[in-house]
């Protein structure tokens, strides 16, 4: 996860210096912070990830076992 924010720390050095350079209203500096909130997005939705239950998890260990079978119809 601290790669993705060594990520949006970058993006947000970079998006400060295209603002200063081309100004606030110009589409670069958008297009800049339009990439970090991307980046921002994706490290909330792996944030969000659901943890395995106790049978995903049995599962993983035991891929074999009659309660893990999947059949294709």
């Amino acid at each position: 996860m601290s790669n993705i924010q060594d990520q949006i720390e970058q993006e947000r050095e970079l998006a400060r210096r295209a603002c200063e350079t081309t100004g606030d209203n110009s589409a670069e500096c958008a297009a800049a912070w339009d990439a970090v909130e991307e980046l921002q997005a994706e490290a909330s939705h792996k944030r969000q990830v659901k943890p395995k239950n106790s049978l995903e998890m049995y599962c993983d260990e035991n891929p074999d076992a009659a309660e893990c079978r999947v059949y294709d119809e």
